[in-house]
């Protein structure tokens, strides 16, 4: 085996000395700062709104209860960036965004905008009904928006496609609806408590089985669009500029026009709502689903189209572009140097599995002419990133390779019989051993 990559490492990496004389609020940790000290103030600021507005039992009752769906939205946009992982903490600023600033944002507009119509039509009916169809999809759904758009400009190699950004347009705004629903049923509990209901017949149960039974993906739903107008034009070329500018502000308008029309849809009769809810969010619902599985799908065929030229370079070893191209395979090649070697190295195969996918993007996005001016640079970052986990990667993506192989025909002495590379769980041969 070879000692030393197929090609050196790039020569002009600036070193720490190129920085000493950055400006102070170039600092990686003043920039944090800031960011995590904004999202704080508008926590503790959404949060003394919102108890303002429930009382503190009402709090209570509201987090306990919108908090229920927020794992499970989480779990699904993760498991949909499987493929190429970004970072967690990009999706803990997108959930705290959404849950702190986006809210904060949207509670003192919509409020502001409201009284200001009530004001001036004289008519409080017909300014909620203006407010909650025009001023909230166009104030929330551009807060949500702000996430998505600083993810994109200053995180932008952790933004290459469709899936980023539905995945961080979707925590975004379950962070959104988390703080939301906190506030509605927070609210529906007081109206109950004055009322006296309790039970199934309650305010509190009615806004629980709609806002978190039937639509819990209601805000991600609209707030995806505009995603997926960000990683569309993360696709896009530099020279695509027209591309990449219209693209965002139209998932942005589409956004607003589904979130105005789910919203509207309580005006429009006694069955309005559920006319929306079967006729139009349900299929809506479906068709977007359909589309970011098939994403996902197509980016593991990307893997496996583009990691072959590395391949015949001498960087990867025959076998790895299709086991890096099933999820199966990535999943068996995780356990197998867990069970080896312990954690560590299920955590450094997943870097190898993450970076290897990185590549394979990459190196489509410079076939297809929409490479960046620091194709060579990011290329080489990445071999090297694989080079240096290839120890411990290679054996146990080997390993899924034959595990998840599909099945050859073979030719014996008499005729021809299928020949699977299906394993046991651990084979007994272990390349790890000394």
């Amino acid at each position: 085996m070879a000692t030393s990559p197929p090609y050196p490492t790039n020569p002009g990496m600036p070193t720490g000395g190129a920085l000493r004389h950055a400006h102070w609020w170039h600092k990686r940790w003043v920039r944090y700062g800031a960011l995590i000290t904004l999202l704080a103030l508008s926590g503790l600021v959404i949060l003394a709104l919102v108890r303002e507005q429930t009382g503190t039992q009402g709090f209570l009752v509201g987090l306990g209860l919108a908090v229920l769906p927020v794992p499970l939205l989480i779990a699904v946009f993760r498991w949909l960036d499987r493929v190429e992982p970004g970072p967690w903490r990009n999706l803990l600023f997108a959930f705290s965004w959404g849950a702190c600033a986006a809210a904060l944002i949207a509670i003192i507009a919509n409020s502001f905008a409201t009284r200001w119509i009530a004001t001036a039509t004289a008519d409080p009916t017909s300014a909620d009904t203006w407010g909650a169809t025009v001023i909230a999809p166009i104030v929330e759904e551009s807060a949500k928006a702000a996430a998505i758009l600083l993810l994109f400009l200053f995180r932008r190699r952790d933004f290459t496609g469709i899936l980023d950004g539905v995945v961080i347009a979707g925590v975004t705004a379950t962070g959104f609806a988390f703080t939301e629903n906190i506030l509605y049923l927070g609210t529906a509990f007081g109206t109950d408590q004055l009322a006296g209901h309790s039970g199934i017949a309650s305010v509190t149960a009615a806004t629980f089985f709609v806002r978190v039974i039937m639509s819990p993906f209601a805000h991600p739903l609209f707030t995806v669009l505009t995603g997926i107008g960000f990683g569309i034009a993360a696709l896009a070329g530099e020279r695509q500029r027209l591309r990449r500018v219209l693209l965002p502000p139209a998932g942005l308008l589409l956004a607003m026009g589904m979130h105005a029309f789910w919203n509207g849809s309580a005006t429009f009769g006694d069955y309005g709502f559920f006319a929306v809810y079967g006729g139009f969010m349900v299929p809506a619902f479906g068709l977007l689903t359909w589309l970011v599985i098939w994403t996902r799908q197509r980016e593991l065929r990307t893997v496996r189209e583009e990691l072959p030229a590395y391949v015949v370079a001498g960087w990867l070893p025959p076998a790895q572009p299709f086991a890096l191209g099933s999820m199966r395979a990535r999943r068996l090649a995780r356990e197998y140097a867990g069970h080896h070697l312990g954690k560590p190295a299920a955590r450094t195969v997943a870097q190898y599995e993450a970076y290897a996918t990185s590549l394979a993007f990459l190196r489509r996005r410079g076939r297809m002419g929409r490479a960046r001016a620091d194709f060579v640079v990011r290329e080489r970052e990445l071999l090297q990133e694989l080079w240096n986990r290839r120890e411990i990667a290679r054996p146990a993506l080997e390993y899924a390779a034959r595990a998840t192989a599909p099945p050859v025909l073979m030719p014996p002495v008499h005729g021809w019989v299928p020949m699977y590379g299906h394993a046991a769980p651990y084979p007994a041969y272990n390349p790890y051993r000394t």
